[in-house]
């Protein structure tokens, strides 16, 4: 009869060991560890991207408020000579102008259009898509060249009042914010069951005007809204096609004013940077109570 040899009994603190890499090996340990590793990682880029923003915006501050001497202390004297230059002034109501006007016009065009392409030609949706993307791939001065000749008959065509004016920049601006306005109107769009509610709509006797305009555009309020900002702060910010038409925005302002007043340009760039953290904050805001609203 053969005899058996028993194995060592083991340890208790192997067993502990064995136990501690078993729950370490464990899902939920892995799933702990790999959240530990994506916060760091949040945490860096938001350092980084905070670093990227935060310090330009604080060396124009700083040299906006700089003195005219050595050791001289901080001066809000750019920020009071603001008012002193009425090309500025003006400068700055007409691109509010030109960014209100676009916000309009290029919502009232995208808005209806998206809405009804998804519920009654999606075929279409990928043609759509391709062309309010198309100006990103198209440069400023290449729009340009095609803009003149039709800036020329817009000038010659225009009534008294807007003859010459730099409002007429709206139909180009409808043009350069199409991606920024179909993206974020798109995410919206995306974000809610557009055939259900249309369905649940008509099936209690709402027409389509009814359906796009108090059942679906509500529902994609805050869409509107980012589409809204995007806008102006694009509008604020442009130069180039400004520039090359020859027409006075804020940005064709502050650049004649920077070889003249570099302080004062610097204190208006740093305003206008505000203004546009002012409307964001806002904007989370007002779809912060609209959630509790709804919620």
């Amino acid at each position: 009869m053969s005899q058996t040899t028993p194995y060592p009994a083991a340890s208790a603190g192997s067993i502990a060991v064995l136990s501690g890499d078993v729950t370490a090996r464990s899902p939920r340990g892995l799933r702990a560890s790999r959240n530990r590793r994506l916060q760091l990682f949040r945490v860096v880029v938001l350092l980084l991207a905070s670093a990227f923003f935060l310090v330009p915006f604080l060396a124009m501050v700083e040299f906006s408020t700089r003195g005219t001497g050595v050791d001289a202390a901080r001066t809000l004297d750019a920020w009071r000579r603001i008012a002193t230059y009425p090309n500025l002034i003006s400068a700055i109501i007409t691109s509010l102008e030109l960014s209100v006007l676009t916000s309009v016009a290029s919502l009232a065009l995208m808005v209806p259009t998206m809405i009804w392409v998804r519920l009654r030609l999606p075929r279409i949706n990928r043609l759509v898509e391709f062309v309010c993307l198309l100006p990103l791939t198209i440069p400023a001065i290449v729009l340009v060249v095609g803009l003149v000749p039709v800036y020329a008959w817009v000038n010659y065509l225009s009534p008294g009042p807007l003859k010459g004016s730099s409002l007429v920049l709206t139909f180009a601006y409808i043009v350069l914010v199409l991606p920024y306005v179909y993206r974020a109107l798109d995410a919206g769009l995306r974000a809610i069951d557009v055939q259900t509610l249309a369905e649940a709509a008509r099936s209690l006797g709402a027409g389509w005007p009814t359906v796009m305009f108090r059942v679906v555009g509500p529902n994609m309020s805050a869409a509107i809204l980012n589409a809204a900002v995007l806008c102006v702060a694009l509008v604020m910010g442009e130069f180039t096609v400004a520039s090359l038409l020859n027409y006075v925005n804020l940005q064709y302002e502050l650049n004649n004013l920077g070889q003249a007043d570099a302080s004062v340009s610097v204190a208006v760039a740093v305003g206008f940077q505000l203004f546009v953290v002012a409307l964001l904050v806002g904007l989370s805001f007002i779809g912060r109570r609209r959630g509790s609203k709804e919620a």
